[in-house]
């Protein structure tokens, strides 16, 4: 297993970096300054980017990465509105990178954005503003069937699977959890860590596969518990687990 670090950039965003020592990848770099930083800072050569969507602050970076190292990759989405990409990737793509040395597969995510792809092997998924810990990503382009079903992928990735997220916004997604479960004690135990790690300004990522499903309420739309609540907050009738998931997204996004 490679290392793989989290760049912080703007106010939230991680830049995850794989590298072996010598070269590196990384992901989403929506700028590309602290990135360059990293690099110079452990003496890294960048051999490829990753690119989960479009929006600007996964993207910004890619332009003055791609000037710096004239023979880098750069895979992403099929979306002519992401300039740069030097490989376009759809669902069932494999990627084999030699240097760092790594094997991924493609997952097409869509839902946050509809060109949402997410990167994975059995290891790992990258997987943008798609999942979050404790959370998922506004809902700008898709429907909540596509996001529920991309969601719902991602869970079916074994329980052990370290999920590299792009945002910290674990915190606030914990809040929000508590506030539609507060009873759900793997929850409250994950809140008091959650705190703790924040306070003492460390990184919540990655979770994995089998923490979300524990916590996630985005997860849990099967939940009889999560159903019942969110019926009651919104006051509605919630039948299928995207009803749920409708509801939930809808009430996130005004909490």
């Amino acid at each position: 297993m490679h290392n793989i670090e989290a760049i912080p950039a703007f106010s939230d965003n991680y830049i995850w970096c794989m590298h072996d020592g010598e070269n590196a990848i990384v992901v989403d770099p929506g700028d590309a300054a602290p990135v360059n930083a990293m690099l110079k800072n452990k003496g890294l050569q960048l051999k490829a980017v990753l690119i989960t969507h479009h929006h600007h602050d996964h993207t910004g970076g890619i332009a003055e990465l791609s000037a710096s190292w004239p023979t880098l990759q750069v895979f992403g989405p099929d979306n002519n509105r992401i300039r740069g990409i030097t490989h376009k990737l759809v669902e069932g793509d494999s990627l084999n990178i030699k240097y760092p040395s790594v094997k991924l597969k493609v997952m097409e995510i869509p839902g946050h954005t509809m060109d949402h792809i997410g990167y994975f092997n059995d290891e790992l998924i990258f997987c943008g503003d798609t999942l979050f810990s404790a959370g998922c990503g506004r809902m700008f382009e898709g429907t909540p069937e596509l996001f529920h079903a991309s969601l719902q992928k991602i869970a079916n990735l074994a329980g052990d699977t370290k999920v590299y997220c792009t945002h910290e916004y674990t915190q606030a997604n914990v809040d929000f959890a508590l506030h539609i479960t507060p009873h759900n004690k793997a929850l409250k135990e994950y809140a008091k860590w959650v705190a703790g790690t924040r306070s003492s300004g460390q990184i919540t990522l990655p979770s994995t596969i089998k923490v979300q499903k524990d916590i996630n309420p985005f997860l849990r739309c099967d939940d009889e518990q999560t159903r019942k609540s969110i019926e009651s907050i919104m006051n509605l009738s919630a039948t299928k687990p995207v009803e749920v998931f409708a509801a939930l997204r809808a009430c996130k996004d005004n909490f």
